[in-house]
């Protein structure tokens, strides 16, 4: 008659022969787990990652954008107080207006030159009319510069607020996939549990990983972009004042 020790430990070593056999070594590395995910949470991570991909973009040509301009207007605010007349600094400023505060001082002056060499109107009602004028071609160039400065802004709002939802969806997916699988195969051991898990859960780090510099960047180009805002509306006002001196002269 065997020993009975023998005998088990034969069984262990066929039984843990036969797990080695069978169980598939799984890749715990990004690529392998994008690579052995389902279709759908492939899907999903590839939208998340150009999202993230095009948030980092934007990041970076808002930061230089913003250091740009803040840069330019300050230069140009030191230059125009310190001019001595409009006309001579609209000579100097209009052929390298590249800035929204320079546009916004180019475009009213254009408004006034062309205002002037019309004579069509009375002197009181012409000076009531272009003041009026100019103050609404200030505010269509400042809207328009605004546009384009805050261009990108809403992607970012977006991708922060539905990343982490469209990862959540896919680790969900995931996860039902793979009990489906466990289902399938009636292995319910944690080595046969823990792949599936884990591709499902990398849905979710992707996710977070677009959504939280998005809703940071969002949070400081959103306040930046109204801080500057702020700077235009002021310009505008200080300079409607200057002209409305310069023709109550």
């Amino acid at each position: 008659m065997p020993d009975s020790s023998a005998v088990s430990t034969a069984v262990q070593g066929v039984d843990s022969s036969t797990l080695a056999g069978n169980t598939p070594l799984h890749d715990f590395s990004i690529i392998g787990m994008f690579m052995e995910a389902d279709w759908i949470v492939k899907i999903v991570l590839l939208i998340l990652l150009f999202a993230s991909f095009w948030c980092w973009a934007i990041i970076f040509e808002k930061y230089f954008l913003f250091r740009t301009i803040k840069a330019k207007a300050q230069r140009f605010e030191n230059d125009f107080w310190s001019s001595d007349a409009l006309d001579k600094f609209y000579e100097k400023v209009k052929k390298r207006a590249n800035h929204p505060m320079a546009i916004i001082f180019v475009a009213a002056m254009e408004e006034w030159f062309r205002s002037k060499n019309s004579s069509q109107q009375s002197a009181q009602g012409m000076k009531l009319n272009l003041r009026e004028r100019i103050v609404q071609v200030m505010q269509v160039a400042r809207n328009r510069e605004l546009e384009h400065v805050e261009s990108g802004l809403g992607f970012l709002a977006t991708t922060g607020s539905s990343a982490p939802f469209i990862g959540l969806f896919g680790t969900v997916w995931g996860i039902m996939h793979s009990f489906h699988g466990i289902a399938l195969s009636r292995n319910t051991s944690l080595v046969a549990v823990a792949p599936g898990i884990a591709e499902a859960l990398f849905a979710t780090a992707i996710g977070l990983f677009a959504a939280i510099p998005a809703v940071i960047a969002y949070n400081k180009f959103a306040s930046e972009s109204a801080r500057f805002a702020n700077k235009l509306e002021d310009f505008s006002t200080e300079f409607d004042t200057i002209l409305s001196r310069q023709l109550e002269g």
